[in-house]
């Protein structure tokens, strides 16, 4: 099964841009994925093709429309009934690790990219659209944060990455950050990597490990250590 996404935007030349190379690149090509653009703007009926107005009650920038994103949406969805839609936006539920992996084990995406001040309100009333974000900040539009997500569903299908247990021990996946990596040479600039790597003892090597996702989690994200002790 090919996973196919659909990416509703007002800017199709930015796809697939950085998804064209790499890992993701290459499982394109090998069509382990699909990509389509839809232009937001083709489904106004406007003479102008408008795809936003001004805010309601005043206010800066402006706000796409309601029935021209009701009306994308809705041709996508004939295209990939089964797929959920996703907006990205910082108003949005934080994206996690275990989503990615639910949509990655999915037929497919289709993600709302925004623009200007947003999303007029009623879309998310009107059409089953879950809103995501990637972080505590603000882009230029949501389509770099598109890339992000569709990136992090990517390298997790089938036979993307080289070997099937190489996100199994990342960041997130157990609930900690990941243990901090060394390669040669053995010292630089005064710096040695730590004798336990160097010992052959897999028990010992998995022990640290452990040690240090757990202290690393503990000292930079407070929020993740307390959801593992919780969980």
């Amino acid at each position: 099964m090919t996973f196919a996404a659909t990416v509703l935007t007002l800017y199709p030349e930015m796809f697939p841009g950085p998804l064209g190379v790499s890992l993701a690149g290459r499982a394109l090509e090998e069509q382990r994925w699909s990509l389509k653009t839809l232009q937001i703007r083709d489904f106004s009926t406007g003479k102008h093709r408008t795809v936003d107005e001004t805010p309601a009650g005043g206010g800066a920038g402006m706000v796409l429309k309601a029935d021209v994103l009701a009306a994308c949406i809705d041709h996508a969805t004939t295209l990939q009934p089964h797929c959920p839609v996703l907006a990205m936006t910082p108003r949005g539920k934080p994206i996690t690790q275990s989503r990615v992996r639910e949509l990655a084990a999915g037929p497919g995406v289709m993600i709302l990219c925004g623009r200007f001040e947003g999303f007029d309100e009623r879309i998310f009333l009107g059409r089953q659209v879950e809103e995501v974000s990637v972080g505590d900040i603000v882009l230029s539009g949501g389509e770099p944060a598109a890339l992000m997500l569709l990136d992090a569903c990517i390298r997790l299908l089938p036979g993307v990455m080289g070997a099937p247990s190489s996100g199994t021990e990342e960041s997130f996946e157990q609930g900690l950050l990941e243990y901090p990596h060394y390669t040669r040479p053995a010292e630089w600039e005064g710096y040695a990597i730590p004798e336990v790597l160097r010992s052959g003892d897999h028990a010992k090597i998995a022990a640290w490990r452990k040690q240090r996702s757990e202290e690393d989690t503990r000292a930079r994200r407070p929020d993740l250590w307390e959801r593992y002790k919780r969980d």
